[in-house]
């Protein structure tokens, strides 16, 4: 049996990172939604105070926490504050997740040579979007064929 862990990040519209995320090695399973605000059940035309977000469940044994954290740097440009809907934050589950998530931004820092604006929190809830959202693109591409 598969021990899997999740890895919650946000970083600018939800569609291409989901994308992007789901044919990495080791990711089991990738879903969209909304995290970080107040609000209760958001939807995307009510999306208050959260963040579009993506959600990765991934095979630790293929593919590490810190892997996927340097895809998710790769991904935009964490050094661009955004409007709310497309903040730069990662979601931490545990604290193995929270202390990783802090030495990569310091990393990345250095390497930029310019200060990231990533958030990084706890995370408190990840509400899925609505299904016209979930494998975006994959859609796309399929009703292009």
């Amino acid at each position: 049996m598969t021990h899997t862990k999740t890895a919650t990040f946000s970083l600018g519209c939800f569609w291409g990172p989901e994308d992007y995320f789901s044919k990495l090695s080791g990711v089991l399973k990738t879903a969209v939604g909304y995290s970080g605000g107040t609000a209760p059940n958001p939807t995307y035309k009510n999306l208050g105070d959260h963040t579009e977000t993506v959600q990765i469940e991934f095979d630790p044994e293929k593919i590490s926490y810190r892997d996927l954290l340097r895809y998710f740097w790769n991904q935009h440009d964490p050094t661009v504050k955004e409007a709310t809907q497309y903040k730069s934050i990662i979601f931490y589950h545990n604290e193995d997740e929270h202390r990783i998530a802090e030495e990569s931004k310091k990393d990345e820092e250095k390497r930029l040579g310019a200060p990231v604006v990533t958030e990084i929190r706890p995370i408190s809830a990840f509400y899925k979007a609505e299904d016209y959202h979930q494998k975006y693109l994959e859609k796309q591409r399929s009703e292009q064929l």
